[in-house]
């Protein structure tokens, strides 16, 4: 690892808004020495680091910062619609906002193993960004948004980045604030730069999305109602004060139907998996202990508002022997 990579000892630990705030100006600083009149590209998908990233950049550069913020179609509900909110109408950043649902739904159709649909929707996303950065003109730098762990994890990371379609020889340098942070200093830097809550935050997110979460074959309809069942459990963990709470939770609809009955009819269809985990480091993790007036009251509104669900089930599993993710 080189000392640019490395943490100085000395480095005090971001944990209030005064060492927040003396961070962003250094690194506001910094950041206009090192680009200049340089234009500068990113890749926005709403996450913490990379909207720290894009904060950041947009307050020490402005238009010189160019985001790309690609729908891949297996972000959570309204996710994409506050990366637009946020950056594009309220810090008015220059943010391309690409739709490319169609392009990797069609992609997957039909795709049931983990590891193939991992690399469709990795590969897919790096021609989908590549085409768009072609267009662009006098690019020079690419944004990233790595963090300290991320450094620690790979033993070092690469100094250059060369996005397709343009010339082999064209390499853009890296611009990387925060890769001397770890997640909770990003979160209080974010919060400084004014970020809402909901995005700073936010829980931990597969780069598949919910690709990994529709398990099986991706369907459109599947994909919809694990969506919505989604999006009903985090607003009820919000409401019971478990948001702050519980390290990660989410629905799984996984492939397959059983028998049910709905407005007195037989009901084929899905199950939704509620899934809730408390960890420190990942390695190993918890179930959440959820009060049953809770449980009851998510069940209530998820068969009764998702079309194609008919039962809900609470995964019981730590880690081992199940993992965080079910694919």
């Amino acid at each position: 690892m080189s000392d640019n990579n490395k943490r100085p000892e000395s480095m005090e630990r971001i944990t209030t808004p005064e060492l927040a705030q003396a961070f962003i100006d250094e690194q506001v600083k910094a950041l206009r020495e090192q680009i200049g009149d340089g234009n500068v590209l990113l890749a926005l998908s709403g996450g913490v680091d990379s909207s720290v990233v894009a904060a950041l950049l947009i307050k020490a550069v402005g238009k010189q910062l160019t985001c790309i913020h690609v729908n891949h179609g297996l972000m959570r509900k309204g996710e994409s619609e506050q990366v637009i909110e946020v950056f594009r109408n309220q810090l008015g950043a220059n943010l391309i906002y690409i739709d490319a649902t169609d392009r990797f739904l069609d992609k997957l159709a039909g795709v049931s193993d983990p590891e193939q649909k991992r690399k469709i929707i990795g590969g897919e996303f790096i021609e989908v960004f590549d085409e768009e950065a072609a267009k662009l003109e006098n690019i020079g730098f690419l944004g990233q948004g790595t963090i300290y762990p991320d450094i620690l994890e790979s033993d070092g990371i690469k100094a250059h980045h060369n996005v397709g379609g343009l010339p082999e020889e064209v390499k853009l340098e890296l611009v990387e604030p925060v890769k001397l942070l770890f997640k909770d200093e990003v979160r209080v830097v974010g919060h400084e730069l004014g970020l809402p809550d909901s995005m700073v935050y936010r829980q931990p997110f597969p780069g598949p999305g919910l690709g990994v979460r529709c398990v099986g074959a991706i369907t459109r309809d599947r994909l919809a109602a694990l969506r919505e069942s989604d999006a009903i459990l985090r607003e009820e963990f919000e409401k019971a004060g478990l948001a702050g709470k519980v390290w990660q939770y989410f629905t799984v609809v996984p492939d397959f139907k059983s028998t049910g009955i709905k407005d007195g009819k037989r009901a084929w269809e899905w199950p939704a998996i509620i899934r809730a985990v408390n960890t420190k480091d990942a390695m190993t993790a918890t179930i959440e202990h959820v009060d049953w007036e809770v449980l009851d009251k998510i069940t209530k509104r998820i068969t009764s508002e998702v079309p194609g669900i008919n039962r809900v089930l609470y995964d019981l599993t730590p880690k081992p022997t199940g993992t965080i993710e079910f694919e």
